[in-house]
């Protein structure tokens, strides 16, 4: 499809219960008639970023989906990957991909059953984004964070500032280092006219030992 109105649909969600319902009905054909049709380079930038800064396993996936991101990591030879995603659909398809160690169900803005300060990487990408994940969620993810794990988020351009991320991050003065931001194009020239110029940051940190 030329003109893909979940897109759209996916820029404006509010709540969590909206975006189970649009990823229910995309799941099945995200991979194929959205991310190919539409050129998503996104989930690339962000596992090539992370392995050429030298990440490492294990690694936790925030916003998992279909398992795009993973299987980046996955060829740069990175792992065992975990992975969290608030739609039991995309899932379901990110399991059949056998790219995971563990794939857990959850909202990443509340409390996760995942293991206090063990993951020596954490990656994301789409999820910090319009109509998704705002900046508050970020403190959360540290406590599963190992010492001096290294951290590397996309975050929609547009979003960065109208979620107020500055000062998100400057909060988390004293739990991290500054955060690095290097802008990337979230789709390739393929890509529908109305979204072939959205960019994201790449935001890249450590904890602090």
């Amino acid at each position: 499809m030329s003109d893909d109105p979940s897109l759209d649909a996916a820029y404006a969600l509010d709540g969590a219960e909206g975006a189970r319902r649009l990823y229910r009905d995309w799941a099945a054909s995200y991979d194929g008639d959205f991310a190919a049709v539409q050129d998503y380079l996104l989930p690339a930038h962000v596992a090539r970023h992370f392995a050429n800064l030298g990440g490492q396993g294990p690694v936790l996936d925030v916003g998992a989906g279909t398992g795009l991101c993973a299987e980046g990591l996955a060829r740069a030879g990175i792992g065992p990957i975990d992975g969290i995603d608030l739609s039991p659909d995309m899932l379901a398809i990110a399991r059949a991909k056998a790219l995971y160690a563990r794939l857990l169900e959850a909202d990443v803005t509340g409390p996760m059953d995942l293991p206090h300060a063990h993951y020596r990487g954490i990656v994301s990408s789409g999820t910090f984004t319009l109509g998704h994940v705002g900046p508050g969620a970020i403190a959360g993810l540290l406590a599963h964070a190992a010492p001096e794990a290294l951290i590397v988020l996309s975050v929609n351009v547009k979003h960065w500032d109208s979620a107020g991320f500055d000062a998100a991050f400057e909060a988390l003065a004293g739990r991290i280092t500054s955060p690095d931001r290097q802008e990337v194009m979230i789709y390739g020239p393929a890509a529908d006219p109305a979204h072939r110029d959205d960019r994201a940051w790449l935001v890249s940190f450590r904890t602090l030992a």
